[in-house]
């Protein structure tokens, strides 16, 4: 590896106003998937509000972890933009103004026949030692900074002007710094187990391998694997995600409902696209919830035929042709209506499937079966008529949520029967 070539990257993005609920922090995306391509990693992320001493001791400690320090914001002409001199001090360095940079901001100004405001002379100012990265696309001029082995960046924080700067300053910068080296992700989702469970049956496997490295993250009823590995050519990388995502497919086989991070709802709608088949819903414990997933996919009116949102037992009875005796012999929350529902959903719509939900919810329960049960039921064209108990774990909102998910991996889980 080159002597000084970035491995590892902290990202620290200024600005009081992305400590509020009102703002994202989206330039660390983008600056993250640029590095991943790049071969280096990000180890770490952090908001810092506009106080000079506490970006002071952010950059400090960043440049201890890290080899590549990208600040991003408070390069403006405002009193609260403080990045150039808390970069300055964390690195001992003078700011100096540069004449070429300042009337390069004031012909900017000129073209646009406005006045330049004093306090847009700052922007002008460079650390010592820093190479300056021009900003066609706005006032707040970038730098480049070799602090011995490491590298200081600072961007301006609108994604309009931070993005082309990075694409088209920093990338090339970084390109000649590095050696031949990947990362390459591979990403699984799973649904129909605890995270415990998941973890205790492939932790035997990935855990002899520091490289690739896998984290595991949960969701309700969603469980998320990510394999990431580092190698000096693609192809490596391939091989070791290869290695190891092959023993995991063999321990939860089709568990795994994703491998390339798709969404429940986006798998179940190409598997009804890829078989010209059409699905009706039937809710009453979900709502519409589990219609709302469905159509949340982008051509999803070329397979959703439409839904059925019967939440009182006499909706039921008048839209899904549900039996009053059905449902006082087994109650609204039963095996039996909730196949009845799916039954009412298809012959109404038309649809090749249909999947019901109906269950109680909480916090109290009107059949007097437990919170948490839900029934989902299913109805296909060869006659098939099935419904699955769950009993789901949670408060009201976390209950609706399991049960869309159980009933799209139902719905998952029946269509590949008919593959």
């Amino acid at each position: 590896m080159p002597e000084g070539a970035p491995r590892d990257a902290e990202i620290i993005a200024v600005g009081s106003e992305m400590l509020t609920p009102q703002r994202l922090d989206t330039n660390s995306l983008f600056i993250t998937d640029q590095l991943n391509a790049l071969g280096v990693e990000v180890r770490r992320k952090v908001i810092v509000g506009d106080d000079r001493a506490n970006l002071v001791e952010a950059v400090q400690r960043a440049l201890r972890r890290a080899d590549l320090v990208i600040v991003t914001g408070g390069l403006g002409p405002t009193e609260d933009d403080l990045t150039r001199e808390s970069v300055a001090e964390a690195l001992g360095r003078e700011l100096t103004l540069r004449q070429d940079l300042l009337a390069a901001v004031e012909e900017r100004f000129r073209r646009r026949q406005r006045r330049m405001a004093e306090n847009n002379k700052k922007q002008a100012y460079v650390v010592d030692g820093a190479e300056a990265l021009p900003n066609p696309h706005g006032t707040a001029v970038g730098q480049w900074i070799r602090e011995g082995s490491k590298v200081v960046m600072m961007l301006p924080g609108p994604p309009g002007e931070l993005k082309p700067m990075f694409a088209e300053q920093c990338v090339p910068r970084l390109a000649s710094l590095l050696p031949a080296q990947s990362i390459r992700m591979r990403l699984y989702r799973v649904t129909g187990m605890t995270e415990s469970d998941l973890d205790h049956l492939i932790a035997p496997v990935y855990t002899k391998y520091s490289n690739p490295v896998t984290t595991i993250l949960a969701s309700p009823g969603d469980i998320q694997i990510h394999l990431r590995a580092r190698c000096t050519t693609e192809s490596e990388a391939e091989r070791l995600l290869a290695e190891v995502g092959g023993a995991i497919e063999d321990l939860l086989g089709d568990r795994i409902f994703s491998r390339n991070g798709d969404s429940l709802e986006a798998v179940v709608g190409e598997m009804l696209r890829a078989r010209g088949a059409t699905l009706a819903v039937a809710e009453s414990c979900t709502g519409g919830m589990l219609a709302e997933r469905i159509t949340s996919i982008p051509g999803s009116s070329g397979y959703f035929a439409g839904g059925f949102i019967t939440y009182s037992n006499e909706m039921k009875q008048r839209a899904l042709g549900v039996a009053a005796e059905l449902i006082e012999r087994h109650t609204a929350v039963s095996e039996e209506v909730a196949r009845a529902m799916a039954e009412g959903a298809r012959e109404r719509s038309g649809a090749t499937f249909a999947i019901s939900t109906t269950g109680e919810a909480g916090p109290e329960s009107n059949t007097g079966a437990p919170v948490g049960t839900v029934y989902v039921g299913f109805a296909g064209p060869d006659g098939a008529l099935e419904a699955k108990r769950f009993n789901l774990p949670g408060d009201r909102t976390r209950v609706r949520m399991f049960a869309t998910q159980g009933a799209l991996d139902y719905l998952r889980r029946k269509l590949l029967e008919r593959t």
